[in-house]
């Protein structure tokens, strides 16, 4: 692996574990709370690609397994892919890879385009499935979960606005092309 490659990949999961200190704010009626850790999400794979995206993510994610507090909310630990929270956990390695490929794929400078891409797997798929993650893990009813997760929809929406715009103004330094 190159220097560049381990520098970028190192950066995006600090970026995200720095977003994961970022305090949640819990719903009450949901066990899941919202976050902002999801932008650094939908960042990864736009910014570094599918491969590099996904890299940053399993670090993450493989930290947090080993017990580091890197969630919102000093959450950490192996318990955390199995609780409330599993779902969306899963979809976050999942999420780099979808994006950046689907950015390559329509390699469009249209604005719209780019947004779709990001909004139906940053927002879209993320909340899907956790949607699945809160049936199958705590065994709340499919519509139910589905009709749950849509508060975060808005939310998620702002955030993948604002990674949009942080992409298209980054995009253009060579760091951070593919």
């Amino acid at each position: 692996m190159r220097v560049r490659t381990v520098t970028q990949v190192a950066l995006m999961t600090s970026i995200l574990i720095i977003l994961g200190l970022i305090p949640a704010i819990p719903l009450g009626y949901i066990p899941v709370p919202i976050v902002l850790q999801d932008l650094g999400i939908i960042l990864a794979g736009a910014l570094l690609g599918s491969r590099k995206g996904c890299l940053a993510v399993l670090m993450l994610l493989t930290l947090v397994a080993l017990g580091c507090p890197f969630l919102p909310g000093g959450r950490g630990g192996f318990l955390t892919f199995i609780g409330p929270s599993g779902g969306f956990l899963i979809s976050y390695l999942f999420c780099p890879l979808l994006i950046g490929k689907g950015l390559k794929i329509f390699n469009d400078e249209k604005i719209l385009v780019d947004f779709l891409t990001i909004w139906f797997v940053g927002v879209a798929f993320i909340n899907f499935c956790g949607a699945v993650g809160l049936t199958l893990l705590i065994g709340m009813p499919f519509p139910k979960a589905i009709l749950t997760v849509l508060v975060f929809v808005p939310g998620d929406t702002i955030k993948a606005i604002a990674a949009l715009f942080i992409f298209k103004k980054l995009k253009v330094y060579k760091a951070f092309r593919n």
